[in-house]
């Protein structure tokens, strides 16, 4: 059975979801007003993509009915039930079975796994290698000899595919994995970032099955997450305000193994959390 929440409460949550939302993507919004952008900041409005307008509005999750909703029934994935309104849960699986089958399974086989932290954040570098053009327009903090070198001497084992089709046709015989898509969920670990902040993507498909807070939490992950991988790549970030975290040093290698396994257990608890939507929503309404 549904879980009733009073239309004082469910409001008050959205307002605070709101506000929060706003908040996360004001320099997102004031930059593109002006027609600026950010190299660091803007990259998961671009790379997912993400609409602040998407962010910015509440869903309640499964389970849960909203007294005085009114105005959400005629939404889309919502259906009035009683005094009030929940999520068309139904209609959502039916409408996403794999995209919540293949999601399911990835989380599922992505938490059983340890993290591996020994990638130091190299296909950021792995990306530029050999290559005259670089993906922002952002000066290299080595130059190009010194970038080429750090690929060429250092064992790369990235195994994330969305990180690893962007390699440079140089750097990725190098890599010690051939990460595919169809491979992904054999080889996704809770270490590597882009796995971070691929859960952002996982609980933005699920659509309004994922309650707001969980949503925006993982966005917050994915924003910080972002700026440990630029402040790990090979670009030069001072202008902009972001001291270098130099993976080419024992010093920068421990430094990014540390904010590695944070983030790694930050992501884990969300896939736990993630998993708690998914994995109750084959049982009926009652």
């Amino acid at each position: 059975m549904a879980e009733v929440l009073a239309e004082r409460e469910w409001r008050a949550r959205a307002d605070a979801h709101a506000a929060r939302a706003d908040d996360l993507t004001a320099g997102h919004r004031a930059r593109k007003a002006l027609g600026e952008s950010h190299p660091v900041e803007d990259f998961l409005y671009t790379y997912y993509p993400t609409r602040p307008s998407r962010l910015r509005r509440w869903h309640p999750g499964a389970r849960l009915l909203l007294v005085g909703a009114g105005e959400r029934a005629g939404w889309r994935h919502y259906v009035a039930e009683g005094e009030g309104v929940r999520v068309d849960h139904a209609t959502l699986l039916r409408e996403r079975t794999a995209t919540i089958d293949f999601v399911a399974g990835l989380l599922r086989a992505t938490a059983d796994r340890a993290p591996q932290l020994g990638c130091f954040g190299l296909h950021e570098w792995a990306m530029v290698h050999r290559d005259d053009s670089t993906r922002h327009p952002v000066p290299l903090r080595l130059g190009a000899a010194g970038t080429d070198e750090v690929v060429e001497t250092h064992r790369i084992r990235c195994s994330h595919f969305d990180a690893y089709r962007f390699f440079t046709p140089t750097a990725a015989p190098r890599n010690t994995l051939h990460p595919t898509r169809e491979r992904q969920v054999e080889l996704e670990q809770p270490g590597c970032l882009h796995a971070g902040m691929d859960l952002y993507k996982w609980a933005d498909k699920l659509g309004p099955l994922v309650p707001g807070e969980l949503l925006l939490d993982a966005f917050t992950l994915a924003r910080d997450i972002r700026e440990l991988d630029m402040r790990a790549s090979p670009y030069d970030l001072a202008d902009l305000g972001y001291a270098p975290v130099r993976i080419e040093t024992p010093e920068g290698k421990a430094a990014y193994v540390d904010a590695q396994r944070v983030f790694a257990d930050r992501g884990g608890q969300l896939r736990r959390r993630l998993l708690a939507v998914l994995d109750p929503l084959s049982a009926p309404v009652g």
